[in-house]
């Protein structure tokens, strides 16, 4: 049995991108991840395949694992000798309750780390545009737990010294709002100090609302604010109104669907994030080898005779190398052998290993590819075609009807992953999506397959679609799509800017 280990990680305040560098190097090497509610599911992206993931945030609607139970399941693992990462909202050591678990671990003799968070206590003023402090308003900031109830009779809060100035910052103080407000305005606080309350900070749903310590409960009920929230009490409030970086990105708010392969969606929803939307991932293709190598292995065989290699995507591109490489052989096999890619980030994926891209048209469609190689350089050409089982046979035929032979390889096909996608009926039909992207006809038609047509129409009424170009598109509006939004350029940033631009100012 190898030495057991636990690392307690603080996975940050919500945002997955607020996690440090040492974290996510304690994920990839976790045999066992024990997460809460508190902390992003996205982060296990980090993983590495096998894993096991053990949720104990809330299971239904009112059951959830104690501290006692987390305590033994943490330790319960480590004693099987496996690498556990006990991944915590925040910071594991402000008001997380980590210094409970290091005890348990410290008591069985199991070696521990803790790798310090980012706590919403100061992260989700600063995505609400309030700084903790500023000469001109606050020198010194106070963090307390709400959990602690104002009407005990000995507190461990000394109230008089909170109300004297400074900002406090309160963690789980919902339940005794009220109770809080009475204590400070009691001790001295005046009622007219401002307030914010910040839900779901560093979110795309993240709310804050100002009020002053007088209206606090009361606006709080009004607007209907729940948990988790965190309150900030102090002058420096009064910032937020200059400072509100977060909420005016222009998709500020909206939930993006990504339904493009999970080992593409990276990148978009990066993009997404970086305009201030919560992408959600929800994969509706899958790229896998295709059922016989044996075409693109002859192809592979006499590379030698082709004049081009034409890849139309990044997965072509991929799928292709791989199947070289596993034939031990490598790119000096291509030497004489022009290269094409359809747009730039096929483009890109070549250059990755190292091969300069002849020729890429400034339209990323087959149509741009025959125009850019014109009918002289076609005809008496030999050319080769890596890509997925099923596509357009717009390119194919125009190289034939113009002189040219072409061998059409699959090196990948596409399969819809109906237990990755189970969830997504449910999801479209709860009203927790703005807008569903397609980045490829197969994306729209594995959507589509989902649902009845009339049921689909229904469910998608107020989303808006959209597409990265004209032949998804066109592909969607066989489907009875409406398609709102579809970029100039046929590329993930285009299409990310072109959902910005129409959201910005609405």
């Amino acid at each position: 049995m190898t030495n057991p280990k636990v690392y307690i990680v603080g996975a940050g305040p919500g945002d997955a991108g607020l996690i440090t560098l040492k974290g996510v190097l304690a994920l990839k090497q976790a045999d066992v991840v024990i997460y809460d509610f508190l902390a992003s599911s996205r982060l296990l992206e980090y993983t590495r395949p096998g894993v096991t993931t053990v949720y104990v945030g809330k299971k239904g609607r009112f059951r959830h694992c104690s501290q006692e139970e987390i305590n033994r399941l943490i330790v319960r693992y480590a004693k099987k000798g496996r690498t556990v990462v006990r991944l915590k909202g925040g910071d594991p050591f402000i008001f997380g309750r980590g210094a409970e678990e290091a005890l348990a671990l410290a008591e069985e003799g199991i070696p521990f780390e803790v790798i310090p968070g980012v706590t919403s206590a100061t992260a989700a003023p600063a995505y609400a545009g309030i700084p903790l402090t500023h000469r001109d308003f606050s020198s010194s900031v106070t963090f307390l737990t709400g959990q602690e109830s104002p009407e005990k009779e000995i507190s461990s809060i000394d109230w008089t010294r909170l109300s004297r100035g400074g900002t406090l910052v309160i963690l789980m103080g919902w339940k005794n709002i009220s109770g809080i407000v009475k204590k400070l305005v009691e001790n001295g606080r005046p009622a007219s100090t401002p307030v914010a309350m910040i839900r779901w900070g560093t979110l795309s749903r993240q709310r804050c609302v100002t009020a002053t310590l007088g209206t606090l409960a009361a606006k709080a009920k009004k607007e209907g604010l729940l948990p988790p929230v965190v309150i900030v009490v102090g002058d420096v409030v009064r910032l937020r109104e200059r400072l509100n970086w977060f909420e005016t990105k222009p998709l500020f708010g909206k939930r993006v669907l990504v339904t493009r392969a999970l080992e593409q969606a990276g990148e978009f929803s990066k993009l997404l994030e970086e305009n201030g939307a919560e992408p959600i991932i929800f994969p509706v293709i899958k790229t896998v080898p295709p059922k016989s190598y044996t075409p693109v292995d002859r192809a592979i065989g006499g590379l030698e005779k082709y004049d081009w290699a034409i890849f139309t995507s990044a997965n072509g591109v991929k799928y292709f190398f791989e199947r070289l490489y596993s034939l031990g052989r490598d790119v000096r096999e291509l030497k004489g052998v022009n290269i094409c890619a359809i747009g730039p980030a096929t483009a890109g994926a070549i250059k990755e290993r190292g091969i300069n891209v002849d020729l890429t048209p400034g339209r990323y469609r087959a149509e741009a590819i025959v125009k850019a190689l014109g009918k002289n350089g076609i005809q008496g050409k030999r050319f080769l075609l890596p890509r997925a089982e099923k596509a357009r046979e717009v390119l194919p035929g125009e190289i034939k009807r113009l002189g040219g032979r072409i061998d059409v390889v699959p090196v990948y096909r596409t399969i819809r992953p109906v237990k990755e996608a189970r969830g997504l009926k449910k999801l479209v039909a709860s009203g927790g999506v703005d807008i569903i992207t397609f980045t490829s006809s197969s994306t729209v038609e594995n959507f589509a397959g989902l649902f009845k047509k009339d049921e689909l129409k229904r469910l998608l009424k107020g989303v808006h679609v959209a597409c990265i170009g004209p032949v998804t598109a066109d592909t969607a509006k066989k489907q009875g799509l409406k398609v709102d939004i579809m970029p100039k350029d046929y590329t993930i940033p285009a299409l990310t800017e072109a959902i910005a631009g129409y959201f910005e100012g609405r």
